[in-house]
This record gives C-alpha cells, sequence and structure tokens, in this order.
C-alpha cells in the first residue's frame, strides 16, 4: 500500500490529486505566482501568474475551482512537453524509392553521457530493410531520407 500525500487546503498551499500549488512570489516584478509540482517531483512541472487579492499587496488565496482548473492545466502542459519530446525523439519520413514507398524512421536515446540514434528504413508490409547508427544529432528531413533510400542505405551525409 502506497502512502498518500496529505490533502492540504491553506490560502498559498493546496495539496490534492497528486498535485501541490503553492503561490509564490514573482521574483521578475511585484506580483504572485503559482508554482504546480505533482507528487515526487523536485521542481515544478509548470509556474505562471496569480492573482493579486483586494488589497493590491497579497495574492488571492486558493480555492477549490482554482486548484481544480490548476491541475487541469498542469496535467495538459506534461501532456503536451512529453508528446513534444517524444516527436523530437521517434521522428519518421516516408519517401518513394521506384514504386515502393520507404519509412525511414529516427529514433534517438538521449543520455547524459553517451546519447546515440538509430537510423531504419521499412518497407510497406513494415519488413526492415536497413538500419544503422547514426550521430544523435542527425538531421532527418526528406532530403536526407531520400539521399539514403536512393544511395542504397550506404553511410547518410545529413
Amino acid at each position: 500500500m502506497t502512502d498518500l500525500p496529505d490533502k492540504t487546503q491553506e490560502p498559498r498551499l493546496w495539496r490534492n490529486d497528486g498535485w501541490t500549488a503553492q503561490v509564490i512570489k514573482n521574483e521578475d516584478d511585484d506580483g504572485w505566482a503559482v508554482a504546480m509540482t505533482p507528487d515526487g517531483a523536485s521542481e515544478p512541472a509548470l509556474t505562471g501568474p496569480w492573482t493579486m487579492g483586494r488589497d493590491k499587496k497579497n495574492p488571492k488565496p486558493l480555492d477549490g475551482n482554482a486548484f481544480s482548473t490548476l491541475v487541469k492545466t498542469a496535467r495538459e502542459f506534461v501532456r503536451r512537453s512529453e508528446q513534444q519530446l517524444h516527436a523530437a525523439l521517434h521522428q519518421s519520413i516516408n519517401v518513394a524509392q521506384g514504386s515502393v514507398r520507404v519509412t525511414v524512421c529516427l529514433d534517438i536515446t538521449p543520455d547524459d553521457d553517451n546519447p546515440s540514434a538509430l537510423l531504419s528504413a521499412r518497407d510497406e508490409g513494415d519488413e526492415v530493410l536497413a538500419q544503422m547508427r547514426v550521430p544523435p544529432n542527425f538531421q532527418l528531413n526528406r532530403a536526407t531520407a531520400l539521399k539514403w533510400v536512393e544511395g542504397g542505405f550506404g553511410r547518410p551525409v545529413g
């Protein structure tokens, strides 16, 4: 059984539903910001502006509706960030080789010490035609994919 974090509902700190919302002083100006941090994370996933209270000095207190909206926004932001990362690490382009359509894929494995990438080509039946390691900064585009396919899958230039 996993211990769930306590539910907290304070004017500047809410914790529930796997997220913590904390109202903080905005370092860039006289205003306030809210940081949304998923449980277990050391850094916020999203930080955004927060509304001033009626006294124009202190922040508006968090409430249930605001917290729900913040959680929804933060989850969507994380989801989109994950999709963008996946798209950057797994690219594919379709090119024609004669009458056959070939899908050229670049799959990057990020690593602080030893990043790598695999370039592969598959036919319409998803059979692997060729694959080879390339530098992780290899630029896959229509021109480089076509050159590689038309060159018989030799060492790509890109």
